[in-house]
């Protein structure tokens, strides 16, 4: 026994008083209440203790029965259910009254014969706050409430699903009277068949066993056509596609995959391509209030609709992912059909009714031979249905409260890229999985390296899957890529899918740098200010003049003046100083980073760090990232050279230039207070521009892409456990969730509307004009420039919510027209559109620009040309339109009819006649707008290319 305390003892057993139970610290216990009436309370024991005169003491952790806790029990609340609290408490041993166990909920519901001494827990509760935190959830029935372990259920034999008496309508005594159910559902396919009443396992939901065998059959044909080409041991069937395509993914030589092409009974080889991946304030910023107001606010928003995420992951711990058991989901309108991996990272509870489905497919990367599976990596799962309200807190500083866009929609996440690697093969597979669960909703934050080598874009693998998508009635979301501002770089091709392109926000985080002499320098850094910044300052030193005097270490400029390094710098010198590094060729060229920079501050104690541009490499471009310690970039040449002039003149050298005095002075303000001043929206540097191409050769194609545009620029995100919980983060990844969510919004709140009709509205209603009222400008080439920008850049223009859920008109497009678009390309025919995607040619158009999109691309225009598009008023009432029209330049543009009546849910046939009145050697734009008598505004933009007169 060893002394815990001056007279105390550790005890290591009790035997319970009256009984020959025994006891240890981290057993259960059944503790005497001091009223009689009140049925005695659990604990766990942490510690025993005897006092110097034997009083034996214990330390014990509470658990609560729902109805001590503040929300009380609840009908999906078991009788034996408990809460772990965080309350702890110093009792007598002599109030133990039994030992019991306490079980997980998984290993509760697998018991043969529960006594009265087995209980379960699932949720843990803060006793000061009342808030019950999820931790395992088993979600049964179509209801959707938590399982109750005590509650008769019945199982249907065709879908293997679970369901409450009540929810078929039926009493407890009729479920306990059948032989056999099947659920409606599936009623018609098949008589009643066995019923099963039961509290013991998972269900697992499966398609009918006819599409099962099918499936079945499909693989074994695959692995006899390879056994039957190959030869053993050349080859590796990495995955078979058995539900939108039938196909296989390979790993094997070239040569080997030559011997395909030509075989009968194959359409189409295609070489696998590398894969990549291409929030706070949004929500306000895109107006998601107003939206959220219409499905009955924030708590009850995207309820309903699952979105699927092909991506890099999801970390189930994070709050933006918890279940709410005080608000449990609705009915599900959706059949979904997922079900969850589990691994070392991805426990099975982790699948809680938030994250409904969870699945990784890595046979691509594995033959890769470079993945890393145990690196934990980013997500956006939570941008577009991250949980509403969870604080943002980085370092300690609270940043606000992020949400997703459909906070209420479900996740079904499917893992296909790897930190060091990403493969086609893989998001094949993910996207055939997700189609087959059933989602309604596809955010893809990926997309291919480039164009496919040997045929046209739209009928690449890739975007033949989500043309498969699109048949199934799944909306997808792309990401254009983030090759920008170089013309021809988006990575989005087809009009079946939605490319999203990225903007700012009007949020920014100023920082500002105080000089001795009173000068201010604004900046960026997520940083807390040196300390009393606006009464001290402090020594200001060069970072190239405080080398270690011994010469010990190499005096390379990129280790001393970018501070890459702590050897270099003479320790006394940068103690307590605010110091200069310079942001040069090392950051230039990969090898120099600002996490450097702040190990070496904290390392050496600096009081601060000021990051300048180096006057010869001109202006770079500065993200803000949360710093640890207080420090500052200055983007800006002009600003870093006034900086070094003050420095020069405060600071005294030796007849060798060496510094010998540092009089100059400085100190670094709050940079983590959010201003929101800045002009919005600005598209992205990084957002990759159109127009849209056809071929490796970069031929342009008669589509509008980016489609949209969305925020993607410094983005709050749900980030790595093994880091921060959240993250400033900026590309299209990030932009493409913003729309996947708000199209979430918009099928809950339209539940019959197509993809796209959900496009289209998206896009009618989009704005091209910033929060100033001027046209949308992007970023150029050089840092801390803009431009004008075009639907090249921002596609229809800015996402707005709130118009998009009631747009007047729509612009709807189903799969018969994609295949005739197909037909009408000039470098295709009928018969590469049937192998690529086993449709017939339903007919075709007169060029590829008259499908029926919420726009107009025309690539090269000669002479005069009439296409045809065609609307429908999804509004309750009739409505009249006037059109009107912004001509490109060198072209005229006319409407027939210029103005026309549409009743609810009638079409309208509009024709537009185009002519060249002077060639250009570029692309023109314009748009034509629909002004409708119930205030619909309806805008279509024009992108022309006019050739010859």
């Amino acid at each position: 026994m060893g002394r815990t305390k001056h007279g105390n003892r550790d005890v290591h057993f009790y035997n319970i008083r009256g009984t020959d139970k025994m006891v240890h610290a981290g057993d259960c216990v059944l503790m005497r209440a001091a009223e009689s009436n009140t049925p005695p309370y659990v604990a766990r024991l942490v510690k025993m203790e005897a006092d110097g005169s034997n009083n034996l003491i214990v330390r014990v952790r509470w658990y609560y029965r729902p109805e001590e806790s503040v929300g009380g029990r609840l009908e999906f609340h078991g009788a034996n259910e408990l809460f772990l609290s965080d309350h702890y408490d110093t009792q007598s041993a002599h109030t133990i009254e039994a030992k019991c166990t306490v079980h997980t909920f998984e290993d509760y519901t697998k018991l043969e014969d529960a006594t009265a001494e087995d209980y379960y827990c699932r949720f843990q509760y803060r006793a000061s706050s009342g808030l019950v935190l999820q931790n395992t959830v088993a979600l049964y029935c179509k209801c959707e409430m938590p399982y109750n372990p005590d509650a008769l259920m019945i199982q249907c034999e065709e879908c293997e699903d679970w369901f409450h008496p009540g929810c078929i309508n039926r009493t407890i005594e009729q479920v306990k009277q059948l032989d056999r159910f099947v659920c409606s559902e599936h009623r018609q396919k098949k008589p009643l068949d066995t019923a099963v009443a039961n509290r013991e396992a998972r269900p697992k939901r499966q398609k009918n066993k006819a599409s099962k065998a099918h499936a079945k059959f499909l693989v074994e044909s695959h692995d006899q056509f390879l056994q039957s080409k190959l030869e053993a041991g050349s080859y590796s069937k990495l995955y078979s596609y058995k539900h939108i395509v039938n196909g296989f993914a390979l790993h094997t030589t070239p040569s080997q995959a030559e011997k395909f092409k030509g075989t009968h009974g194959v359409r189409l080889v295609e070489k696998d391509k590398g894969a990549k991946l291409m929030t706070t304030y949004t929500p306000d910023f895109l107006g998601l209030e107003a939206v959220w107001s219409q499905q009955g606010g924030e708590r009850n928003a995207g309820d309903g609709i699952v979105i699927g995420f092909v991506d890099s992951g999801i970390n189930p711990i994070h709050p933006s992912f918890a279940y709410d058991p005080l608000n449990p989901w609705s009915s599900n309108g959706t059949r979904f059909t997922g079900s969850c991996d589990g691994g070392p990272l991805f426990p099975m509870s982790s699948c809680n009714g938030k994250i409904i489905s969870a699945r990784f497919f890595a046979s691509g990367a594995r033959a890769a031979a470079t993945l890393n599976p145990a690196v934990d990596i980013i997500h956006v799962a939570s941008t577009a249905a991250g949980n509403h309200g969870v604080p943002v807190v980085v370092d300690g500083f609270f940043y606000g409260r992020a949400s997703g866009m459909a906070p209420r929609a479900r996740i079904a996440m499917y893992k296909a890229i790897y930190p060091t690697v990403g493969t086609l093969a893989d998001v094949l597979a993910a996207i055939d999985q997700a189609l087959l669960d059933g989602v309604d909703v596809l955010s893809l934050s990926i997309g291919p390296d480039g164009p496919p080598d040997d045929r046209v874009t739209f009928l690449s693998a890739f975007d033949i899957f989500m043309l498969s998508a699109r048949k199934a009635g799944v909306f997808v979301a792309q990401a254009v890529g983030n090759q920008g501002p170089t013309p021809y770089s988006v990575v989005s091709y087809s009009p079946w899918s939605f490319g999203v392109a990225a903007s700012n926000t009007d949020r920014s985080y100023p920082g500002t740098l105080i000089l001795g002499n009173g000068q201010k320098i604004s900046g960026i850094g997520l940083s807390g200010a040196s300390i009393g910044y606006d009464l001290l300052q402090y020594r200001l030193v060069l970072a190239k003049d405080a080398v270690r005097a011994n010469g010990a270490f190499p005096m390379t400029p990129r280790y001393t003046e970018e501070c890459q390094s702590l050897e270099a710098l003479d320790p006394i010198v940068v103690l307590g100083s605010v110091v200069i590094c310079t942001f040069s060729s090392g950051f230039y060229n990969g090898t120099s980073n600002l996490t450097a920079v702040i190990a070496t501050a904290r390392a050496l104690g600096f009081m601060g760090f000021v990051l300048v541009a180096n006057p010869s490499y001109g202006d770079f471009i500065a993200e803000p990232i949360p710093f640890s310690v207080p420090g500052i970039m200055i983007p800006k040449a002009s600003d870093a050279q006034i900086i070094s002039q003050y420095y020069e003149q405060q600071t005294t050298r030796d007849g060798q230039g060496k510094a010998i005095r540092y009089n100059g002075r400085a100190s670094i303000s709050e940079g983590r207070n959010a201003s929101y001043t800045e002009r919005a929206p600005v598209v992205s540097r990084f957002s990759s521009r159109g127009p849209d191409y056809t071929d490796q050769k970069r031929s342009p194609a008669d589509v509008l892409k980016p489609d949209i545009l969305a925020p993607g620029h410094q983005i709050w995100a749900a980030w790595s456990p093994m880091s921060d919980n959240f993250a400033l983060i900026s590309g299209t990844s990030m932009a493409t969730p913003h729309i996947a969510g708000i199209a979430a919004l918009i099928k809950q709140n339209h539940p019959s509307w197509t993809p796209s009709m959900i496009a289209s509205a998206m896009s009618t209603t989009a704005t091209k004009h910033d929060n100033r009222g001027d046209p949308i400008m992007a970023e150029g080439f050089a840092a801390n420039t803009v431009y004008p920008a075009a639907p090249f850049g921002f596609g229809s223009g800015l996402v707005e919510p709130a118009r998009a859920m009631d747009p007047g008109l729509v612009f709807a497009a189903g799969y018969e027209d994609y295949l005739t678009f197909l037909c009408s390309l000039p470098d295709t025919d009928p018969e590469k559109v049937r192998i690529a995607t086993g449709g017939t040619c339903p007919g075709s158009f007169s060029n590829p620009s008259d499908l029926n999109q919420p726009s107009l691309t025309i690539t090269a225009l000669s002479g005069a040309r009439v296409t045809r598009r065609i609307v429908k008023n999804v509004a309750s009432k009739p409505e009249t339109y006037v059109c009107a029209v912004v001509p490109p330049k060198g072209v005229t543009v006319s409407v027939d009819p210029p103005w026309f009546n549409v009743a609810p849910e009638a079409t309208q046939v509009l024709e537009i006649r185009l002519a060249v009145t002077q060639s250009l050697d570029d692309f023109a734009f314009g748009e034509i707008v629909m002004t409708g008598s119930l205030n619909h505004i309806v805008r279509m933009p024009l992108s022309i290319l006019p050739v010859s007169v």
